[in-house]
């Protein structure tokens, strides 16, 4: 029994620091995302080669998780993984300072989508080996949280540095900015060299009877991918959201990036609480909190600012709820023989669906705003039902 419970207090403390590293990584990444569109039309990048660049490093970021997590399930070399991929994600950041045109700037940018390809799948299935000793709800929702903060610090670091630096020339200012994320990007390193020091093997800390069943990717992880992909598919990027708050004069444009850090803290904090119903109820809590989202895009893409505030709220509970139940829930479903290539696949699914949705509900939107929110409606609706069956089975 004393073991039992230093093991879970082992785990949780080792929860904790891998939310640091998150917590670190996205101020980097974040951080730089906040300034690289605006960065590379100084550079002399059109709207279009940015809207290319932004997609194609999403594209690759997501669809290159199914190829690392086979690496990752065949080698068992988590730990590998997991730091060469943070190094390239995270350093190849502070290098944009030095970049003269928007194609080598366009470069860097991809790379750093690869970096966290090489990456994710392995730092997920580290988190589910600790998260079994704690609940998967809870560690994964932990990590959100944590992931959410820097998150916020992030952008509104860059925010300050630009404005600190506001005499000097437009780029010079942006290359400033971009040069201080070497920080917390060494920072972030550093964490993750410390935790593979104290857990070398992050697999024995996997508790083994947690798994509900010894599932190889059958057909309840199948038709948990699809009730996945119609979340994704629905659910549209807030930059449209932004785009239409900003198209409507419905918000001012200081108050735009407020109602995205509305969204990110509602999804820390949507995160922590659904993390941990998920413990106690199961996978019947994506379903609620997949309903209680689906009805964003009627505020979202509403007529005025305080429908859109709501809307940021509702989309923040959906982001929050679809960062650790989702991942939880994989860890439940798929043996830890078979996680990091599950946590691959799942990933390179929801990309491609979020992908495919996010351009056709960009279409609908220049189309019909109405024909919008009834396809981000009916697709999170059926993803409801998906999650009801499963729950049943």
């Amino acid at each position: 029994m004393q073991d039992a419970k230093n093991m879970k207090k082992k785990a949780l403390y080792f929860i904790v620091l891998m939310g640091f590293v998150s917590l670190f990584s996205d101020i980097t990444y974040e951080g730089a995302r906040s300034l690289v569109g605006p960065y590379l039309g100084l550079l002399g990048a059109s709207a279009v080669v940015v809207s290319a660049i932004a997609g194609l490093g999403e594209l690759l970021g997501y669809t290159l998780r199914f190829v690392t997590g086979k690496l990752v399930d065949k080698t068992k070399k988590y730990w590998f993984f997991a730091i060469l991929g943070y190094s390239i994600n995270l350093l190849v950041i502070p290098t944009l300072a030095w970049t003269k045109h928007w194609i080598l700037a366009a470069i860097l940018v991809i790379l750093e989508r690869v970096g966290k390809a090489l990456r994710k799948p392995a730092k997920d299935t580290i988190t589910s080996f600790a998260s079994s000793q704690v609940g998967y709800g809870t560690g994964f929702a932990i990590e959100e949280f944590m992931d959410q903060i820097g998150a916020t610090i992030g952008p509104l670091f860059m925010s300050l540095t630009i404005a600190n630096n506001i005499k000097l020339e437009t780029v010079d200012a942006y290359r400033k900015a971009f040069a201080f994320l070497v920080f917390p990007a060494v920072i972030t390193i550093g964490i993750i060299f410390i935790a593979r020091v104290l857990v070398p093997n992050p697999e024995k800390m996997e508790k083994a009877k947690e798994t509900i069943k010894d599932v190889k990717l059958d057909r309840t992880f199948y038709l948990y991918l699809a009730g996945i992909s119609l979340i994704a598919f629905g659910f549209a990027d807030f930059a449209l959201i932004g785009f239409h708050a900003q198209k409507l004069n419905l918000l001012s444009p200081a108050m735009i990036p407020i109602a995205y850090m509305i969204a990110m803290i509602v999804d820390a904090f949507a995160a922590l609480f659904f993390g941990k119903l998920f413990d106690r109820l199961g996978i019947g809590v994506l379903a609620i909190s997949t309903f209680i989202s689906a009805f964003y895009g009627i505020f979202s893409f509403g007529n005025s600012g305080t429908f859109i505030m709501v809307g940021s709220i509702l989309w923040g509970i959906g982001m929050g709820a679809q960062e650790s139940i989702m991942k939880a829930a994989v860890a439940k479903l798929v043996e830890k023989e078979k996680r990091a290539t599950a946590y691959g696949f799942f990933n390179a699914v929801f990309g491609i669906a979020w992908f495919v949705g996010s351009a056709l509900l960009g279409i609908l939107y220049s189309i019909s705003i109405k024909s919008l929110i009834a396809v981000s409606i009916i697709s999170e609706i059926a993803a409801v039902i998906i999650f009801l069956t499963i729950r049943k089975s």
